[in-house]
């Protein structure tokens, strides 16, 4: 009897303890912040994906080190997507409610970003598309819940012309050039085509489309075009292994790789690192940065993530190119989250449609950039009702056959030219879906 006294009363204390435990735990889990995270670290774009994923989490994993968003601990989870769509969808639906509910998604797939147009202002879950989706979303008076922070393609194609044209002498000797696009055939890949269009019918010069199959591994029919058309100059929109092997077939058929220019998702480690000086001089346009391994904010994470064996993944591929377009796009999603804090309440967890309110009324400046420890690496983003995207700079890096360096100074999208075609592109969406634009008492809730 004494024994069995004994052993009760072990249960009920450990009973007890069990409970003491748990309960500080679920409270913890309570006030975390959730961001569900869409890689793909499998299939034909891994090689790309991956880096992107990694840097994407360990800022997450330093927010964590840092004391939280104003002591709102982060919480996240990986879904694979393989870059597919329909997988992309199913990620969505299966973490849109998970962990108290998401935060904010990062479709990392202009697919996925057209997919999810449609879904988030249902779920009030805003969308960030750092650098890609769609051109037009830009336009916060139709698309309430889509963020292209930092840049979209038409920024990209419009500076593309713009460093052609001051390579050349002035817009004006680019009348008469030949300018071929070989761009992935995707959603991802055309998005150029109208910003292309519109600068060939001003300069004059010959825009040739020539798209290529996904994933893009085989390319000698285009290429064999190339040779007979003679280009001056060849874009390259692709993404995953695409951009490799475009890089070979012009060793192969001998067009100068100095003529050669990439989308910002055309130009990192991977795109380059197989055919190494075989791609020397092939230059690729930048989202503001480019391989940043001498950051403040890359120090930051090897001291306190991956110094304390929490790394993502190796060590030595933070601060390259990809590394750092996930690293900033998850800074992105925590400084909305603090922004929207502003507004809601410091230290408290924020929902999806706060966290929109947050991601409009963002005000990134130089000196806050600074001490977040991208100094030297981003200029300032600020964004507002109307306008989703907050900023339109970029610059151009040249591979020299074994790093990025840059090779241009700051150009500024030409607003003249895009913000018409915005307006055009958003307001024919919305009168697809039958939508109303915001009215100016929406923008002040």
């Amino acid at each position: 009897m004494k024994l069995r006294s004994l052993v009760l009363a072990a249960a009920v204390a450990t009973a007890a303890l069990s409970s003491a435990l748990v309960a500080p735990a679920a409270h913890a889990q309570a006030k975390e912040q959730f961001f569900p995270v869409l890689v793909y670290r499998t299939g034909a774009y891994a090689p790309n994906g991956v880096p992107f994923a990694n840097g994407y989490i360990d800022y997450l994993k330093l927010t964590n080190e840092r004391g939280g968003i104003n002591g709102v601990k982060v919480s996240f989870e990986e879904c694979e997507t393989g870059y597919a769509t329909d997988r992309g969808v199913e990620c969505y639906e299966r973490l849109k409610n998970a962990n108290g509910g998401a935060t904010v998604f990062q479709p990392l797939s202009t697919g996925i970003t057209f997919a999810l147009t449609e879904k988030a202002p249902i779920d009030k879950i805003p969308l960030i598309t750092a650098g890609y989706g769609r051109s037009e979303s830009a336009d916060g008076g139709v698309f309430k819940w889509n963020f292209p922070l930092a840049g979209t393609y038409w920024v990209a194609a419009d500076i593309l012309i713009q460093h052609l044209a001051k390579k050349e002498g002035g817009f004006d000797k680019l009348k008469g050039k030949k300018i071929a696009l070989v761009y992935h055939d995707s959603p991802f890949g055309k998005e150029p085509i109208p910003v292309l269009q519109e600068r060939a019918a001003m300069h004059g010069f010959q825009l040739s489309l020539l798209p290529v199959t996904h994933p893009g591994v085989e390319q000698k029919a285009t290429w064999l075009q190339i040779r007979r058309d003679r280009p001056d100059y060849v874009l390259n929109w692709g993404w995953g292994v695409m951009n490799s092997t475009a890089l070979k077939e012009a060793q192969a058929t001998g067009f100068p790789r100095d003529r050669m220019y990439g989308v910002w998702w055309a130009g990192a480690e991977p795109d380059v690192k197989d055919v190494g000086a075989g791609a020397a001089g092939y230059s690729a346009i930048t989202m503001q940065h480019g391989a940043e391994p001498n950051s403040d904010v890359v120090k930051e994470i090897l001291q306190k993530v991956h110094g304390k064996g929490m790394g993502t993944g190796p060590r030595d591929e933070v601060g390259q190119v990809l590394y750092m377009r996930g690293l900033i796009s998850a800074m992105f999603a925590v400084e909305g989250v603090r922004a929207a804090q502003e507004k809601f309440g410091k230290g408290k967890v924020i929902t999806g449609e706060q966290a929109r309110w947050g991601y409009e009324n963002l005000n990134l400046t130089q000196a806050k950039l600074d001490s977040l420890g991208f100094k030297g690496v981003m200029r300032p983003i600020s964004t507002s009702c109307t306008d989703h995207m907050g900023a339109a700079w970029a610059r151009i890096h040249t591979w020299n056959g074994s790093k990025w360096e840059f090779s241009s100074d700051w150009y500024q999208a030409d607003e003249q030219i895009l913000k018409p075609m915005v307006r055009a592109a958003a307001d024919k969406y919305a009168a697809e879906k039958k939508l109303t634009r915001r009215a100016p008492a929406d923008c002040q809730s």
